[in-house]
């Protein structure tokens, strides 16, 4: 199984979070005493986790870290799918042979990951399809479950998309309470050069076409034009010169997407999409157990 882009993402305080998920998924559920009061200690099982309908199979790798913090006696598995495969229905994806107590406990919590993981892969991919020789790529947003940030921007790259920021220090993003309070948009870029050295890059949420040539006079590093229609849109391109990114958000559909990306000959660099994230169906995945 190719594990190369889930080692690269999960690494530092993204391996801490993501363990920390799956710690606190295990306790949430607390001890299985159905299976514990049935099976004895030592009883055997092997489960087979199966896709029921052609999908992209994502959080693959997670099956041994979950297995590892819930198995105290030996365990194995096998994976018979690369990570970020498309399967077609009933394809078996990963074996896992383990304790009944221990197989059971953990069945729940893999498949709440594949199956939420894989589902927001499935919907990066339909958006990204849409994209296709546009030259304008697909971010996600912050727009996450809580303590599920780093699997769910790790499943978008997974479905081909892009991460906008993981967190609030790798793009400083001044929206429309930070203009508001600080009196104006110029003054906010100001503050936030005078304190930062060096400073990260500045993105500025502009509403309409006033606050994108003051974006463009502030030199931000990257313009994002929110819920804007696409003659605004294309208004507000031919304003920006090439230096200064820009990112198109709020409203977009798969019905819109591709009408937004070719708004202009030189279309937005980005457009970011929240439901990515916060409105992904799953995909179906089960879990067979057998003697």
């Amino acid at each position: 199984m190719h594990t190369e882009k889930f080692d690269s993402f999960f690494q530092g305080n993204a391996r801490i979070y993501l363990n920390n998920a799956i710690e606190l998924a295990l306790e949430e559920d607390g001890p299985d005493l159905t299976s514990e009061g049935i099976f004895p200690s030592g009883h055997k099982l092997s489960a087979k986790i199966i896709s029921k309908e052609d999908t992209l199979v994502v959080g693959l790798p997670l099956i041994p870290l979950i297995m590892d913090a819930c198995a105290d006696t030996e365990w194995s598995w096998s994976a018979l799918a690369n990570e970020g495969d498309f399967v077609p229905d009933r394809t078996v994806v990963a074996t896992i042979e383990a304790d009944a107590s221990h197989l059971l406990k953990a069945e729940r919590v893999i498949l709440n990951f594949i199956t939420h993981l894989s589902g927001i892969a499935n919907l990066t991919k339909l958006y990204v399809d849409q994209l296709e020789s546009s030259g304008t790529a697909l971010l996600d947003t912050r727009k996450t479950l809580p303590c599920l940030r780093y699997p769910e921007k790790y499943a978008v790259i997974m479905g081909g998309g892009q991460n906008h920021r993981k967190d609030l220090t790798e793009i400083l993003m001044l929206k429309d309470n930070h203009i508001d309070l600080a009196g104006n948009m110029t003054e906010a870029v100001k503050k936030l050069r005078a304190t930062y050295f060096p400073c990260p890059p500045i993105e500025v949420e502009c509403r309409n076409m006033a606050e994108v040539r003051e974006a463009v006079a502030c030199h931000a590093d990257r313009i994002m034009l929110d819920n804007m229609d696409i003659p605004t849109i294309q208004e507000a391109l031919k304003l920006i010169p090439e230096s200064i990114e820009t990112e198109v958000s709020g409203g977009v559909t798969l019905d819109t997407i591709r009408s937004i990306a070719l708004a202009s000959d030189s279309g937005p660099t980005y457009i970011s999409v929240g439901r990515l994230t916060h409105s992904a169906p799953i995909a179906d995945f089960s879990m067979l157990v057998s003697e």
